[in-house]
C-alpha cells in the first residue's frame, strides 16, 4: 500500500485566488458584511456573464428553487414534472411550495430527463417542468421549451451544476424562462454557500426579490446606508434567503475565472475518457448529439460491478484506503422513504434512473487537480481492480 500513502485527494476542492481572499478580508474590514454593494456587483456580473435579464443572489440554490416554485402559488394537487436523477432539494422544494412532484425517467444513454417522455406525464394539473442539467450537461432545451409553450407551462431549470454550460452557443441563463444556479463549495464557482436565480420574467424577479428578505420593500443596505431610510413595509410574508457581501466577495473573483475552470475540467474529463476508454469496469458518460458545452461539474461514470468484481461501496472504500476520495451523485430520489411512502413510488418505476443510481461514482475532478493527481486516481483504480 506504500505507493498510495500521499495526501488524501478529495473528489472536489474549491479554487480560491489570493485576490478573492483579499476581497473577503476587505469586506470584513469595511464593517458591511451582510447584503450590500458587493452582492449588487455580483448580480450585475452574473447578468453580464450569462446575458440574462434578471439576477437575484441568494443563500443557496435550494432557496432559489423554493422561491421560484413558491411564486407559482401552487394549490394542493397541482403537479411539477422533474427527474428522479437529482439531489433531493429539487423534489423537496416542489413539495414545500405546495406541489406534487411527478417524475419522468432519464435518457437511455444519459443522465438527463428524457424530454421525449415528458408529454405523457402532463395532466390538467401540471403547472411547471423542472429539468435538471445533470453534471453540467444541458438538457435538450429546444424541444422541452416547445412542449412547455404548447401546454402553457413554466420551466424552472435546475442549473445547480450548470453555470458556464452552453446549449447551441447560448449560455445557460441567457435564454428561456428561469434558471437556478448553485455556488456550493463543490460547484464550478463558489461563494462558500450561495445560489442565484436568473430569469427573463420581470414579475418573477420582483417576487423573488421581495420574498428573499422577509417580504420587506427594502433590504438592509437601503435602510442603514447613509442615503437610506430606516422605515420599511412588509409587502408579503417572506424568508431569510439573502446572500451576504462576504459571499459575494468570493463570487466577484470566481466568476471571471469560470471559463478557465471549465477549460481545465474539460481537459481532465477528456483525459479520463482517454485513459478509461477500454476499461471494462467502467461505462463512461455519453455526450448528447446536439451542440452544447458541458460545464463538467462532475465526471461520473457507471461502475460495471460484474467486470469490477465488487460493488460500489467496496470500490469506494478501497479507493479511500488508497487516499482517493469519491462520491455518489445521486441515489434516485423516488427511492427515498419519504417519496416512496407518500407518493407510492417503487423500485422498478424508473429503471434507467435506478440503474444509474446503483452504479454511479463521481471521480475526483476540480480545476487545481494536476495531471499527476489524476494519474494517482487511475493508478489506484488499476490497483483496486487488479486485487479484486
Amino acid at each position: 500500500m506504500s505507493d498510495f500513502e500521499g495526501d488524501f485527494l478529495p473528489f472536489s476542492r474549491p479554487t480560491l485566488s489570493e485576490e478573492a481572499i483579499a476581497e473577503v478580508v476587505a469586506c470584513l474590514r469595511s464593517g458591511w458584511i451582510t447584503t450590500g454593494p458587493r452582492v449588487k456587483r455580483f448580480e450585475e456580473a452574473l447578468k453580464a456573464y450569462t446575458g440574462g435579464a434578471f439576477a437575484l443572489a441568494l443563500s443557496s440554490a435550494t432557496a432559489g428553487l423554493h422561491l421560484t416554485l413558491a411564486a407559482l402559488r401552487l394549490v394542493p394537487g397541482e403537479e411539477v414534472i422533474t427527474s428522479p436523477m437529482t439531489f433531493a432539494a429539487t423534489l423537496n422544494t416542489i413539495v414545500i411550495a405546495g406541489g406534487r412532484p411527478v417524475l419522468v425517467d432519464v435518457e437511455r444513454d444519459g443522465y438527463n430527463i428524457d424530454v421525449g417522455r415528458i408529454e405523457a406525464a402532463i395532466t390538467p394539473r401540471t403547472r411547471a417542468i423542472v429539468p435538471v442539467h445533470f453534471a453540467g450537461v444541458p438538457v435538450d432545451l429546444d424541444p422541452l421549451y416547445a412542449l412547455a409553450h404548447r401546454h402553457g407551462l413554466r420551466v424552472i431549470e435546475d442549473a445547480a451544476h450548470a453555470i458556464g454550460a452552453e446549449y447551441k452557443d447560448r449560455r445557460i441563463g441567457a435564454f428561456g424562462d428561469t434558471q437556478v444556479f448553485s455556488f456550493h463549495p463543490n460547484k464550478n464557482i463558489t461563494t462558500g454557500e450561495g445560489g442565484a436565480v436568473m430569469t427573463s420574467d420581470e414579475g418573477l424577479a420582483a417576487d423573488v426579490a421581495l420574498a428573499r428578505f422577509h417580504g420587506m420593500d427594502r433590504e438592509a443596505w437601503n435602510r442603514f446606508g447613509k442615503q437610506g431610510s430606516a422605515h420599511y413595509e412588509i409587502i408579503a410574508p417572506g424568508f431569510k434567503y439573502n446572500m451576504m457581501d462576504m459571499q459575494a466577495a468570493l463570487g466577484l473573483h470566481q466568476l471571471p475565472a469560470l471559463d478557465d475552470f471549465i477549460r481545465r475540467r474539460t481537459e481532465l474529463a477528456e483525459r479520463y475518457r482517454k485513459h478509461l476508454a477500454d476499461w471494462p469496469q467502467w461505462e463512461l458518460p455519453a455526450a448528447p448529439r446536439y451542440d452544447h458545452r458541458p460545464a463538467w461539474h462532475l465526471f461520473a461514470p457507471l461502475l460495471n460491478v460484474e467486470a469490477a468484481g465488487m460493488d460500489r461501496e467496496r470500490f469506494m472504500a478501497e479507493m479511500k484506503a488508497r487516499n482517493i476520495g469519491t462520491a455518489i451523485h445521486y441515489r434516485a430520489a423516488h427511492l427515498y422513504p419519504y417519496y416512496r411512502d407518500r407518493y407510492g413510488y417503487r423500485l422498478g418505476d424508473f429503471p434507467r434512473a435506478e440503474r444509474i443510481s446503483e452504479r454511479i461514482v463521481s471521480l475526483p475532478l476540480f480545476p487545481a487537480m494536476t495531471d499527476a493527481d489524476q494519474d494517482r486516481v487511475i493508478a489506484a483504480m488499476a490497483d483496486v481492480f487488479a486485487r479484486a
